[in-house]
Order: C-alpha cells, then structure tokens, then sequence
C-alpha cells in the first residue's frame, strides 16, 4: 500500500546527509538522523536527551500514525534505546519530530555513547490505526477460553 505523506525539511543539511529513507527494499522503517551542530555525549542512566530530527510531517489521515523506535543495532550493541521506550506521532502532529534518546548501559560502567550530527539514531515506521467506537455493558456478549487470568495466567514457560 502506498500513502503520500507530506514533509518539511528544516535542517538543510538532510540534503547533503539524505532524507528518511528506506535502507533495503523491504525494510519497514526509516532512519532517522541527530540533527545537531556538535556531538552529543550521553552518559550512562542520565536524563534522557531530545534530539531533533529536522523534519515534521502532516499525514492528514485519521487512519495513519507514526511510530519512532530504536535502531536494533545502536540499541543492542551500544545501548542507545529511546527514554521514552517508543514515540507515537499522531496524524495532526506537524511540528519536528524529535527523538528522546538514553543510554541504557549501567551507571559506573563508563559507557558513555556519542551522537554525532548526522549519524542515523532511530527510525520510524508508519502504522496503521483502527478507532473502536466503545459499547458499555455489564457483562460481556461471549466468553473466551482465558476468562478474567491476568498476568502470567497462562504460564511463563
């Protein structure tokens, strides 16, 4: 399925860098890049940092958003994860988009991760969104094999 999104570039510099773009084929996400004027240092287990990614969007769908996520990789290997797990931009959203970048690894270890202007940080995949519309009731139309087992009601092997 193809979607034309509308985007801005407001750092000139994605010019010379390269737009978000699709790395393989098929690849589900974009990269996105640290536009910044001089290298960031994040320290172990300290605030997480925004990061902006010199681009806003205006997707113009009520049934389209957005999600920004780690790069496997810087995460795995480095420990670069997003401070705020994952972020969701909603269809109506047309400001930057930033990414909330942390250091993960240990406090004390000295693993300090530096992100350079330019360097592709995060990426981004465009979901599709279903609006349920909700009908209160007192009990539930049908029941499922599971019932009301919570957390691990199922086993944890």
């Amino acid at each position: 399925m193809k979607t034309a999104i509308e985007i801005k570039i407001l750092d000139p510099r994605l010019h010379t860098w390269g737009l978000p773009q699709y790395q393989t084929a098929l690849s589900a996400a974009v990269d996105l890049m640290a536009c910044i004027d001089d290298p960031i240092t994040l320290a172990p287990q300290a605030p997480a940092v925004l990061i902006p990614t010199g681009i806003a969007m205006h997707m113009d769908s009520a049934d389209l958003c957005a999600v920004i996520l780690p790069r496997s990789g810087l995460g795995h290997k480095k420990g670069l994860v997003l401070g705020n797990s994952a972020g969701l931009i909603d269809a109506d959203y047309t400001a930057q988009c930033y990414i909330s970048a942390w250091n993960r690894n240990p406090s004390g270890t000295g693993q300090d991760i530096v992100i350079a202007p330019g360097e592709r940080i995060a990426q981004m995949v465009f979901l599709p969104i279903i609006r349920p519309t909700f009908q209160v009731v007192e009990t539930f139309s049908a029941s499922s094999a599971r019932g009301e087992g919570g957390f691990g009601s199922t086993g944890t092997r």
